[in-house]
């Protein structure tokens, strides 16, 4: 059995260290199944095994996306965008995965959970170039934190987008600003939560006349779905799937 802590660690662009506490239990959390529990070390270890060792190609034709839920759905061919994120993995103990909010009036993906990360721009070296400079941009982590372990292949989204995820081992006593442009909080949750794929919900909505499936992992008052989610059930299935 395990214990969960009744917090999350929360940080908002007015106050960018204080300390926000909300019931974890109102989300459909499940703490009688095999969740895996690691350490800081062992985890860079299992990562360092598992994960991919540099970014991979962009033009892989089996990678996930959007579309692993939906058979049939067509892919975009022309006209994608790279983008890349950071999954921040805080070394604490127990640990646990930052994600941001993002502020209600962005033209796109308004209010949603995500990663921190971005565009790939001409002047970044490559993705993990891309996500440092993001994450520094969006709350002002610095990479000096952070200990990168590996990348994800790249996720697919129905919009056109080809995100690499590189996955970083972040050292704590940091202390986070939001951009409040763009990110709306700064929040935890445990990496067991989301490791645990009893947690790893499917929903549906209808757009445009077709019910689409999605991910999603409803964590305390936070909706964590689509990309994020299929992120994480990434790294889920590169970590612990047999």
């Amino acid at each position: 059995m395990i214990h969960w802590s009744p917090a999350i660690r929360s940080y908002h662009p007015s106050n960018s260290i204080t300390l926000e506490t909300m019931n974890p239990f109102s989300a459909a959390i499940m703490t009688d199944m095999n969740i895996p529990q690691l350490d800081a070390t062992t985890f860079e270890a299992l990562a360092r095994s598992r994960l991919l060792a540099a970014p991979p190609p962009l033009d892989e034709p089996h990678t996930p996306g959007d579309d692993d839920l939906n058979p049939g759905s067509a892919r975009p061919r022309t006209g994608l965008r790279h983008a890349a994120v950071l999954v921040p993995v805080i070394a604490r103990s127990p640990l646990t995965v930052l994600l941001t909010a993002r502020t209600e009036h962005l033209p796109a993906h308004a209010g949603q959970i995500a990663f921190p990360g971005g565009k790939v721009e001409s002047h970044d070296s490559g993705p993990l170039a891309a996500a440092l400079r993001e994450t520094r941009e969006e709350i002002a982590l610095d990479k000096t934190f952070i200990e990168p372990v590996g990348f994800l292949p790249p996720y697919r989204t129905g919009t056109g987008y080809v995100i690499t995820p590189t996955v970083g081992l972040v050292r704590p006593g940091f202390e986070l600003t939001a951009d409040p442009a763009e990110v709306a909080a700064v929040f935890e949750v445990p990496f067991a939560f989301l490791m645990n794929e009893a947690n790893h919900q499917i929903y549906s909505r209808v757009v445009s006349g077709i019910e689409r499936h999605f991910y999603a992992m409803p964590y305390g008052e936070h909706y964590i779905w689509g990309v994020t989610a299929g992120i994480i059930r990434t790294l889920y299935r590169r970590l612990f799937a047999t």
